[in-house]
């Protein structure tokens, strides 16, 4: 195990991502026109969201069908050339895996509303009265997590978009259908995979109401989720791959368990903690400042826990299901470039295997969309209304949509200046922030101080210093809540790490560095030698000692 810590993972949305036949849409073939970009940036995966058959009522998360590729992302020859081309330039594929539940589309279910017993098993059903669901559960995208088949007289659950329904995997038989997926995308080639909400697998014995809150504490890291874990990576054989399980709403207790090397259930686990910063009491839709003190808080913390229990994390800002970071936690109108470069030497450099999603690494921003026309997520148009029924007005829920929505993620990657960003000849499926005509791979491909360089230098970096992928950490002014410091040790090897995560300048409590370090990267240009005691807004410094230690 652990042949993954000095790799860095490289996150695709292949929507919107390169379209290659002008439809709008990206594809597969676009992914594979893209891989000599990949290896330039030195990544070693890349895990692509799903591209299989689906109604994409949840933009692939809705499978109905794992073995066929869906034909708006191309054949499954083109699947089978992204990965052996991957392989050949040194990179390996990652497909993603959802198996919490299928879409209502999926063979499975048709049989199960066609009254076959077998199938219905497959899924949790529940006999009931039209009007009373079995629990009071609530869905994640908003509303009741049941919905009711009055031609069965039935209820059956979705944690989220009542077309995508839950798998009973108290069913062995479900459990052997999910791992001849893994196994048939094994032979084909596939070195990782990334597991969807996976704590989400084992329901509870009994349902009941939740009274004091929204149902998650009694199906989150649930009963068997462990033990069908370990069977499912010790049937499949995936126990030397690497692997990622999604966390919703996860204890550190449980993701050290999912990834100790000596429960071989996974190598390493999301989890959103760190991204509800900005949540006000909890609440996605309400907006607040980032909580800094709790950031740093919540990093410290479950990179210590980890480290004292032989966990491992998957450290990340930006996915296809959050906002852009350097909009979020950096400043994209003053400090953008120092923003976005600080954010990705204080997530790179901790103990775990860093993720870049699309776009992060040119520092792309927020979609800043001005109407709600402008918006494709599922999740997105629910919440507007949401919103509007609680009382905000259409711009008051505009705004939140616009740090909030996970379209922020999703708007096509920025590779040119040229018409639509050079992401497709046709109309995008999504528009396009204004700010591509700057904010693009090409000119930040001619630009050795950019943000696309420094991302480059980032990852040479992590296989450069074992100290970084195999180090110990340890947190350094520990008062300041916008100040992010550390050191990573292996051995005679010292790495010293400072971020300052506000728009203001610093001292620093502790003076670092001196005559004994060399600053390996900084993120503004003229960084100067010596001690450092103070740092400029946004600044981010990377000191090695050369002298041996004491």
């Amino acid at each position: 195990m652990g042949t993954w810590k000095d790799k860095v993972v490289y996150q695709i949305y292949p929507k919107s991502f390169r379209d290659s036949d002008g439809d709008g849409y990206g594809d597969l073939r676009g992914v594979i026109e893209k891989l000599d970009y990949l290896k330039w940036l030195g990544v070693d995966y890349v895990w692509s969201t799903p591209f299989f058959v689906s109604p994409q009522r949840d933009n692939g998360y809705d499978v109905a069908d794992y073995y066929q590729v869906d034909p708006a992302f191309g054949t499954m020859e083109d699947a089978e050339e992204l990965i052996r081309k991957a392989k050949e330039k040194g990179i390996g594929v990652m497909f993603d895996m959802v198996f919490n539940h299928t879409s209502t589309e999926h063979q499975w279910f048709k049989r199960a509303l066609a009254g076959d017993e077998e199938y219905q098993n497959y899924y949790i059903f529940r006999d009931g009265e039209p009007e009373t669901p079995p629990t009071n559960w609530e869905s994640k995208f908003g509303g009741n997590a049941w919905e009711y088949v009055p031609s069965l007289k039935k209820w059956y659950l979705h944690l989220f978009d009542r077309t995508q329904a839950d798998l009973n995997w108290d069913n062995p038989k479900v459990r052997d259908e999910l791992k001849k997926v893994i196994l048939f995308w094994k032979e084909k080639g596939v070195e990782g995979f990334r597991f969807d909400v996976v704590n989400l697998i084992s329901k509870p014995e009994k349902f009941e109401n939740d009274l004091q809150g929204d149902g998650r504490r009694f199906y989150t890291d649930g009963p068997h989720v462990h033990e069908y874990l370990k069977e499912l990576v010790r049937d499949t054989g995936i126990d030397q791959m690497i692997t990622v399980g999604e966390m919703s709403s996860t204890s550190m207790e449980n993701c050290i368990r999912y990834t100790n090397p000596a429960e071989k259930e996974l190598a390493m686990c999301f989890h959103f903690h760190h991204l509800k910063v900005d949540y006000k009491n909890g609440d996605k839709w309400e907006l607040q400042p980032v909580d800094y003190r709790k950031l740093k808080e919540l990093m410290m913390g479950w990179q210590q826990a980890m480290a004292d229990h032989h966990g491992w994390e998957a450290v990340f800002w930006c996915n296809h299901d959050q906002p852009r970071a350097v909009s979020r936690f950096g400043d994209d109108e003053n400090y953008w470039k120092e923003s976005a470069k600080m954010l990705a030497t204080a997530i790179h450099l901790l103990r775990g295997t860093p993720y870049i999603f699309q776009g992060e690494e040119i520092g792309m921003t927020n979609a800043g969309y001005t109407d709600i026309s402008q918006y494709r997520d599922v999740e997105s148009t629910n919440y507007y209304e949401i919103l509007l029924r609680r009382g905000k007005s259409p711009k008051e829920a505009l705004h939140i949509l616009n740090e909030r929505s996970r379209d922020n993620g999703r708007t096509p990657m920025q590779w040119s200046g040229e018409t639509n960003a050079g992401f497709t000849h046709g109309t995008p499926w999504i528009s396009i922030p204004e700010n591509y005509h700057t904010i693009n791979v090409a000119a930040e491909m001619k630009d050795e101080d950019s943000i696309l360089y420094y991302y480059r230098k980032l990852i040479a970096l992590r296989k450069a210093e074992p100290a970084v992928a195999e180090g110990n950490i340890e947190f350094l002014e520990e008062t300041d809540p916008q100040i992010l410091a550390y050191r990573r040790s292996l051995g005679d090897e010292e790495i010293v790490v400072i971020n300052n995560f506000g728009n203001e300048k610093k001292k620093l409590d502790h003076p670092a560095g001196g005559a004994e370090y060399q600053i390996l990267l900084s993120n503004y240009p003229d960084q100067e030698k010596g001690e450092i005691s103070r740092l400029r807004p946004y600044e981010s410094i990377v000191l090695k000692r050369t002298g041996k230690k004491n």
